[in-house]
């Protein structure tokens, strides 16, 4: 039997949904690639400044801030299969008016910025949702290698998508790569409406959208493995944004170069990209997960300093894919750390606040160094976001990534089941649940120190308020009081301890007075 240390990188693949899914992304991602040459390529011709040429990643990315978390939110309550076949018709629609306002030369800079933020919008709309499906297509051991793949799809369509839109620009227009685009989607809907999806019966009712942001938004505000990996994030991305927002101009204001160079250069990316990904496993038997990283980030700072000062095309070309490997690299890791260091229940939110740092620092950094090059020079505002990425590795260094296996994050299912009277209603709240602990003095440091982390864990399960108090007549009673939704909201609580957390909660009772038991009492709002 295979082991997971010895189990083959291309073993999901043997998965036909996952199969399926992963090429008809492929494709679809050929389509986005093509789309982002083609909107990048458009923008350079109907304007020239910096900054305008920039806000094509900022139009892309920004929708991220504001519909990251609500898409989410419905990827975690919703049919994701359904949700995902609208999301996909939305895009499939905006690529197709892009290529007619296009051919009819009818597209000025303000509609390219619209037509590009409806993108983004779909995007925004999709992602949380296409990542958080990975543990139902592949069994849990799979599921590092199924990202990995993920990855390594992406940067295959990174590596074809750009060489074909720099040929179909050359000769067609811009207008050609979007109508390819609007194409594209049309592989991921096929698959999607072949696939017969597994669902299990709720025995609570779905959560409501809004309760779902809240709670999705706590548990990120709660949980230190998921702020590890976005605090690592910024630190990469922010410098590293500058090397794509960029390279536009690069290519066709110091490079005076064509359409087919800026595709070559792409390309370049993603062909070492896929080397990297098929490097990585020997890597990460090498390294840590953070020393790989760290090592990556430094190289790719590396990249913006010959990006800031080399202008022969041809060196650039591996410069390029140095930089497509230091890029799979880092992203894989995070992605990795992120998909992994959360339980089922809240994954595609936690996806979601992850993206919405991915794209945020993006955005920002895209919007700040094309300030940068358009008041002072392309040199100085790549050098400059060199530096800051070389400096954010420094920064970061004690932030380590996470590392949890899959087993301990399965819901423990160890509470006790909580009683309601006949004839109250379910939805009532807040819910206000008391427990009683008895606890010596000798001890309190002690116990004080590991409720700290139970009201992380209460918070980041659903809870909105935590206190622990003192009996000011009996100094040992001690009081720990916290605050659900409602009765459902509470029923929910108990479903989304996992077995890590278990211990946590262990942890703490070990200094409960043997022979005590813990009163816990539930009271709802009057």
């Amino acid at each position: 039997m295979t082991t997971a240390t010895t189990r083959s990188p291309w073993s999901p693949l043997k998965h036909s949904i996952f199969r399926g899914l992963w090429l008809a992304s492929i494709a679809s991602n050929i389509g986005t690639w093509m789309h982002e040459v083609g909107a990048g390529w458009l923008m350079t011709s109907l304007s020239a400044n910096p900054m305008t040429v920039a806000l094509v990643q900022v139009a892309s990315a920004a929708p991220m801030f504001l519909l990251a978390l609500p898409a989410g939110a419905l990827a975690d309550i919703v049919d994701k299969r359904r949700y995902l076949l609208m999301v996909q018709a939305w895009m499939a629609t905006v690529a197709l008016l892009l290529a007619v306002l296009t051919l009819s030369g009818l597209m000025t800079v303000p509609l390219l910025l619209l037509l590009t933020l409806g993108m983004g919008v779909g995007t925004a709309l999709m992602m949380p949702a296409w990542s958080s499906l990975t543990p139902e297509l592949v069994p849990a051991d799979e599921v590092p290698s199924a990202i990995a793949l993920s990855s390594v799809g992406t940067n295959l369509a990174r590596a074809v998508g750009p060489a074909i839109a720099g040929v179909l620009v050359s000769l067609v227009g811009p207008w050609a790569t979007f109508a390819v685009n609007a194409l594209s989607f049309f592989a991921v809907i096929s698959v999607l409406c072949l696939w017969r999806r597994e669902t299990q019966v709720a025995v609570l009712p779905a959560e409501r959208l809004f309760s779902a942001v809240r709670v999705g938004w706590r548990y990120a505000r709660s949980s230190r493995p998921l702020q590890r990996v976005l605090v690592r994030t910024l630190a990469f991305f922010f410098g590293a944004s500058a090397g794509m927002s960029l390279l536009p101009l690069i290519v066709r204001g110091e490079l005076h170069g064509s359409a087919a160079q800026f595709g070559v250069l792409l390309g370049s990316v993603g062909i070492g990209a896929v080397l990297g990904a098929m490097l990585l496993p020997r890597l990460r038997q090498a390294l840590s997960v953070d020393k790989l990283v760290a090592l990556a980030s430094l190289v790719y700072a590396l990249v913006l300093f010959a990006l800031a000062w080399v202008r022969e095309f041809y060196v650039l070309i591996p410069v390029m894919l140095i930089s497509g490997a230091a890029w799979i690299a880092v992203l894989s890791s995070f992605q990795v750390a992120a998909q992994t260091s959360v339980p089922a229940w809240v994954r595609a939110r936690a996806l979601a606040v992850y993206i919405l740092m991915f794209f945020g620092s993006m955005a920002v950094g895209g919007l700040l160094w094309g300030w940068v090059a358009s008041h002072s020079s392309m040199s100085l505002a790549l050098s400059v976001a060199g530096s800051v990425l070389a400096l954010g590795v420094l920064l970061t260094w004690r932030v380590a990534l996470p590392q949890r296996k899959a087993e301990d994050l399965a819901p423990s299912l160890h509470w006790p089941q909580p009683l309601l009277a006949e004839g109250q209603d379910q939805e009532r709240g807040p819910v206000m649940v008391t427990l009683e602990y008895d606890i010596d003095p000798q001890h309190l440091q002690d116990f004080t120190q590991a409720m700290s982390a139970v009201r992380r864990m209460r918070q980041r399960n659903g809870s909105f308020s935590w206190s622990l108090v003192q009996d000011s007549e009996h100094p040992r009673r001690w009081c720990e009081v916290f605050y659900d939704e409602s009765w459902i909201g509470h029923l929910r609580h108990h479903q989304r301890v996992t077995r890590a957390e278990l211990k946590i909660e262990a942890a703490a009772r070990r200094y409960q007075t043997e022979g005590v038991a813990i009163g816990i009492r539930h009271f709802l709002q009057g």
